[in-house]
């Protein structure tokens, strides 16, 4: 046989296997034998063999998965892979469709059809298909970029390495998740007891430890499945519908969730919810409840996105499972901002097939509304199926000598006096980086994957650093390097390190030494400054010259750095407050002034291409058509800054009926005004 001759039968057996497996793995519908599937796979091994430069990319040998790597490579992704906003009962689920309502401005009596799936308990992952080959894969990592795990997502078997139609679009991106059956999780457990092996604590984390092997020959081994829930063509549009995307998905060669459903009015959705809750425990995967959202695909393009979660859909969590045990022990814990959280040593107790023996207390009120002491008896839950929390105390079974618990005035850790903002329940300990606990959750924040993501400096790498002396603040990670050069006992002959590993740790240091001022706002840990609200900080300042100037300009001027915080469409009065007082401790600027020496803060960078960048909107009246929330959205999608008030740097107003003073004051500064016709007209131009 010549190379023409094989590269043709290499193409013919690669999509007959690919059929097979579908049949046999998605269909469970096997058309031949499995002595006659394995000759197709040993007369496809052959040929490889004999031709390895021909080898293809939906090649059925790359399902036994390929050598180890040395670490995953970064994936962009070309849209942010969401998270969901969760409701936990049907008053929350009714106020999710009334705001739904009121941001497209649809009146409250109305019906939107929505699409109902079981929420997977797995992994997310995203699958590029090029020409309708599986080219690459990437975790979901912090929505931004991921890992690039292609090797390992080869081998899950009920995912199409060619796509089964020829009509399927030349640049799709498929999203689903990845997930490990019951009864093969228990299968594996069992093998690694026998050997004894670390059991895995649920299927999840044995799907997720599986899917993130650097040698995708152990990912082989282990029975992983996907469903798709989501796809899109790089090019166009797929569908009018989810419903419709789902059909598509399908006859692409992916297997979706059989129980979707179209539902149409609340009480639909309702008494569906119901109806998988009780038929949860009869599945073979674990769901933590449903995913409803909007079917129509151009109306979930309308609403859009607000923070990191999409408008158009909600999970609705399923009831937390409870049970009953004892608390032995209220322990403090000093979290990354300082707050003192009290946390209930308990019992162990399995709730929910998870062993739980600590439970958050929340803070001081919480304990003395519940009046929670040592030694009573307790019902607790995990919320949403994740954190363990006390729901009530049994009185009746509470110990004669019993004492109520009372809260510590100073911090556990380092005994300074704790602090108490007014109007807030938690107490805070204001030490920063001189309090031992504190100081390693930041550092473990600094580096952490939403923020420098710097790899191979994870939680007990920093928290060995910090005990050795090596690492107390930010700016130490950065001369690290240096220090290591002169030290009498290197990193690199550190048990478990090694000359490569070390280095790899360098390049990862050297790597983030320019930096988006977005994701050095971020990493500081400001509290209540999450990744949203670093972005519009980062928006509105630019550069981080500009954004600690103004900080620091609130020891002379405190209110009118607070009123040019809160004039930011998106940051209250509290977490002005927030910022402000960050920057006016003392300890925190200097962490930042010796960070600055070491890095390079890039300025932020809006698209310049969007029709709006640069410009600033101020929206007045009330609009008809659409709800004042999506033209906000609209004018922030098209690049826009959105004024919370008229000054001389507006572009334009956009006026509606009733306009009041907003629209007197750009009248006298001689600015643009908008009706909301030509807004509209605007907009449309855009898209």
């Amino acid at each position: 046989m010549d190379r023409a001759q094989a590269a043709k039968e290499l193409e013919r057996l690669a999509k007959l296997i690919a059929h097979h497996d579908y049949q046999y793995f998605t269909l469970a519908n096997p058309e031949i034998t499995d002595e006659q599937y394995d000759a197709l796979r040993r007369q496809n091994q052959e040929l490889e063999a004999q031709f390895p430069d021909l080898r293809r990319l939906d090649s059925p040998s790359l399902r036994i998965g390929s050598p180890v790597s040395s670490q995953f490579d970064k994936v962009k992704h070309r849209k942010p892979m969401l998270s969901l906003d969760n409701v936990f009962n049907e008053r929350e689920f009714v106020d999710f469709e009334k705001r739904l309502k009121r941001f497209i401005k649809m009146p409250e009596n109305a019906e939107i059809f929505m699409l109902a799936e079981p929420k997977i308990d797995g992994l997310s992952a995203s699958l590029h298909y090029q020409d309708g080959q599986f080219v690459l894969g990437a975790t979901r990592g912090d929505g931004q970029e991921g890992e690039n795990i292609t090797a390992n997502l080869r081998t899950v078997r009920d995912l199409p390495l060619r796509l089964l139609s020829e009509e399927a679009p030349k640049n799709l991106e498929v999203r689903g998740e990845v997930y490990m059956k019951i009864t093969d999780f228990e299968a594996i457990n069992e093998q690694r007891r026998k050997q004894n092996e670390q059991v895995f604590a649920n299927p999840r984390n044995a799907a997720a430890g599986s899917l993130r092997q650097l040698d995708s020959t152990i990912t082989a081994e282990r029975p992983l499945h996907f469903f798709a829930y989501y796809a899109q063509d790089l090019e166009g549009n797929i569908a009018e519908t989810q419903e419709e995307l789902l059909q598509k998905l399908q006859s692409w060669g992916f297997v979706v969730n059989p129980f979707h459903k179209l539902c149409k009015a609340n009480i639909e959705m309702m008494r569906y919810y119901q109806e998988m809750e009780n038929a949860r425990d009869t599945l073979n995967y674990e769901i933590d409840g449903l995913v409803f959202k909007v079917n129509d695909l151009h109306l979930q393009e309308r609403l859009g996105v607000v923070g990191r979660s999409p408008r158009h859909s909600i999970a609705f969590k399923f009831a937390a499972e409870q049970a009953e045990t004892i608390v032995e022990d209220i322990i403090l814990q000093v979290g990354r901002t300082g707050v003192i959280t009290p946390v209930a040593v308990l019992r162990p107790v399995i709730v929910g097939g998870v062993t739980v023996s600590r439970a958050t207390l929340h803070n001081e009120e919480e304990i003395r509304r519940k009046d929670v002491r040592i030694q009573d008896s307790v019902i607790v839950q995990r919320a949403g199926d994740v954190i363990p929390q006390v729901v009530r105390v049994l009185t009746s079974k509470r110990p004669n000598d019993s004492k109520v618990y009372h809260f510590t005035e100073r911090c556990p850790c380092c005994n300074s006096l704790l602090h108490q903002t007014p109007g807030q329940v938690a107490k805070r300990c204001l030490n920063g980086f001189g309090c031992e606990d504190q100081a390693i959750q930041r550092l473990i924040h600094f580096v952490g994957r939403e923020a420098l993501n710097i790899d191979g400096l994870g939680e007990k790498h920093v928290a060995k650093f910090y005990a050795l002396g090596l690492v107390a603040t930010p700016a130490d990670i950065f001369s690290l390097e240096e220090r290591n050069k002169a030290s009498s006992e290197p990193l690199e002959k550190w048990e478990g390190w090694g000359k490569q590993s070390a280095q790899n740790l360098w390049d990862a240091i050297n790597k983030v030494r320019e930096l988006s001022l977005d994701k050095l706002i971020y990493a500081l840990g400001i509290p209540q400054v999450g990744q949203t609200t670093a972005k519009l900080l980062a928006k509105h300042f630019s550069t981080f010259e500009r954004f600690l100037e103004a900080l620091l300009k609130a020891h002379q001027n405190n209110l009118a750095v607070h009123k040019e915080l809160m004039h930011i469409e998106g940051i209250g009065h509290g977490m002005a407050r927030d910022i402000v007082d960050f920057f006016e401790q003392k300890h925190n600027l200097q962490m930042v002034e010796s960070l600055l020496k070491h890095i390079n803060v890039i300025p932020y960078e809006e698209n310049n291409n969007l029709l709006l960048s640069g410009k600033t909107v101020v929206f007045t009246g009330s609009l008809e058509h659409i709800s004042r929330s999506e033209a906000k959205a609209q004018a922030e999608k098209l690049g826009a800054k959105v004024g919370s008030a008229v000054s001389s740097h507006t572009t334009f107003v956009v006026a509606g009926k009733d306009a009041g003073q907003k629209l007197k004051a750009a009248n006298d500064l001689g600015i643009k005004i908008l009706d909301e016709e030509a807004w509209q007209e605007m907009v449309s131009t855009a898209r």
